[in-house]
This record gives structure tokens, C-alpha cells and sequence, in this order.
């Protein structure tokens, strides 16, 4: 990593080309910052961040072969000093949840305009956290969820499959009554009162995607 006086080496990680191609143009337009390295996928970025270890990382959430979530998660079990920056179309409080839980220092959306995430990438450089108060204001609303464990989670996801419970029983060979008793307590950690408005909120916080 370098010190504090030398420009600023970013990565950059998404799965669109003409997006990486954007915020190049925009960061190394910034006389202090310079784009070292670009990757598509989470594998990528890790092998990209052993080879340059970057200052500052910008990633996606989801990208295909591994996202960004566990490519955080890999990078920051390495590198403990690495800072990474979410930068994502989505902005579900599980999302954001999940991204600075596995280690990211900021998240961003992509609509940001160009003079805050030039302003994130010298904070985040700096050391400091950045996190925008539409975001801050999701992460405080999800912490105060409770925990959906492991199966909740996976019940969930069939569930936005639209799956019955006798589907969910077959597809993760537990009995239908334990299926049931799952269901009802993801519906009352969610505080709702059916599968419906369970499935709605899932997708809405980013619990589940398509």
C-alpha cells in the first residue's frame, strides 16, 4: 500500500466493462488517483489484489463466478488493512449488511455522482469509513431485524420460488411440520403475516434476489 503523499491506486471490480471503462475515465481524470488494475468477477479481484495491492478497491455486489460479498470476505482475511468500497445498483439493507459485515469500508451507489465518489476514495484512503445517510439509516433499520438463521434464509429463498411447504420439505428433505414451524418464524422475525408480504420484504431488503 502506498503512503499517504503518492497518488492513490485504485481497483476496480464489476461485471460491466463500459462501467469500468467510466469510472477509469472519471479517477484517473483526478491528478491524485490512478486506475492500476480492472477486474470482472470476485476470483478476479482477489488475484488482482494479491498481484497490486491496491489503496482503495471499488466492488460490485454481484457479479457472476463469485460475488462480491465473499470476494470481500476473502480479500480482507488476507489483507486486513485492505479498503474496499461498495459500489452497487442496490441498496437493500441486507446488501449493505452483508458488504460492510465482510469487511468494505464504504458503499455507494452507482448513481453517485462523480465529485462523491472521487471525495469516498480519498476518505476511504485516509482511513475513514464512508457511508452515505440513506445508507447509514437502512444498516441502523437492519440491525435492529433479528438474525434469519442459515435454513431461515434458505426456506426464504424457495419460498421466492414460489414453492409450497410440501416443495420446500422435498427440495431440503425435512419433514412438512418442520417446513411450517421455519415459515413461521421467519414470518414473525420479518413482522409479517404471510408468505406473501414475507417474500416482498425479502426481495425489497435484498434477503433474496432473483
Amino acid at each position: 500500500m502506498s503512503d499517504q503523499s503518492s497518488t492513490i491506486r485504485v481497483l476496480i471490480v464489476d461485471d460491466h466493462s463500459i462501467l469500468r471503462q467510466g469510472l477509469a475515465t472519471i479517477i484517473n481524470r483526478d491528478p491524485e488517483m490512478t486506475v492500476i488494475a480492472q477486474a470482472e468477477d470476485g476470483q478476479q479481484a482477489i488475484a488482482c489484489f494479491r498481484e497490486h495491492q491496491p489503496d482503495v478497491t471499488l466492488m460490485d455486489l454481484r457479479m457472476p463466478q463469485m460475488g462480491g460479498v465473499e470476494a470481500i470476505t476473502a480479500i480482507c482475511t488476507q489483507f486486513k488493512l485492505a479498503r474496499i468500497i461498495v459500489l452497487t445498483t442496490y441498496d437493500g439493507d441486507e446488501d449493505i449488511y452483508r458488504g460492510l459485515q465482510a469487511g468494505a469500508k464504504g458503499y455507494l451507489l452507482k448513481d453517485t455522482k462523480p465529485n462523491e465518489l472521487l471525495n469516498a476514495i480519498r476518505m476511504i484512503n485516509r482511513g475513514q469509513q464512508y457511508i452515505p445517510p440513506l445508507v447509514g439509516a437502512k444498516l441502523v433499520q437492519r440491525m435492529s431485524n433479528p438474525e434469519l438463521s442459515d435454513r431461515e434464509l434458505e426456506v426464504l429463498g424457495l419460498m421466492g420460488q414460489g414453492m409450497s411447504n410440501s416443495d420446500i420439505s422435498t427440495a431440503l428433505t425435512i419433514g412438512e411440520s418442520t417446513v411450517k414451524s421455519h415459515v413461521n418464524r421467519i414470518l414473525s422475525k420479518l413482522g409479517v403475516s404471510d408468505r406473501t408480504q414475507a417474500v416482498i420484504i425479502a426481495f425489497k431488503r435484498g434477503i433474496v434476489s432473483l
